[in-house]
């Protein structure tokens, strides 16, 4: 059973096949691929194998990602989850994303803060990690304000239309 998580004004579910043309405008952006480390996608096709690729994830305990919806409206307006899950080690990294149309309205903090308390409370994980890249301001400023500590920068770590970057790495570890 996928969970479902509630905030106030956001509601994050399952991603599914109806949400390909979400995912599509999402990252078809190159605003929002910009510090993403994905390619821009070309075709409706490729947000369809999006969608496959994160159910594949979550049904072999890879990682978990919601849509974000906000209540009362259809559609989503980006997606939020844990990536290189690992419950063994009890650790993941999270990712997230909108749709440039969304950004400055607190609906990123709002959501990363909710899936942040389900890693901890429901997947029991000890750390969550993120990376970024050094040029994306706006996410360097959100974890940080959320409590993140950056451990450091991993030099040329990530490649966006065939340029390498160096990111920034973040971790906020469960409080016992």
């Amino acid at each position: 059973m996928f969970p479902i998580l509630e905030t106030e004004r956001l509601l994050l579910r399952e991603i599914g096949k109806e949400d390909a043309q979400g995912i599509f405008d999402c990252f078809s952006n190159s605003d929002v691929t910009r510090y993403y480390g994905l390619d821009t996608l070309t075709s409706i096709e490729q947000a369809e194998e999006l969608v496959e690729f994160f159910a594949k994830n979550y049904k072999e305990k890879r990682g978990i990602r919601w849509g974000i919806e906000i209540k009362g409206k259809k559609g989503i307006i980006g997606t939020i989850g844990f990536n290189a899950w690992s419950p063994k080690h009890r650790r993941a990294e999270i990712g997230y994303e909108l749709h440039p149309k969304y950004w400055r309205k607190g609906y990123a903090p709002e959501a990363v803060s909710e899936v942040i308390s389900y890693g901890f409370k429901e997947l029991d994980l000890t750390r969550i990690g993120a990376i970024v890249f050094i040029e994306n301001k706006a996410s360097n400023e959100l974890l940080t304000k959320l409590g993140f500590q950056k451990e450091g920068v991993l030099r040329k770590y990530m490649y966006q239309n065939g340029v390498p970057y160096d990111t920034n790495v973040y971790s906020l570890l469960k409080s016992i």
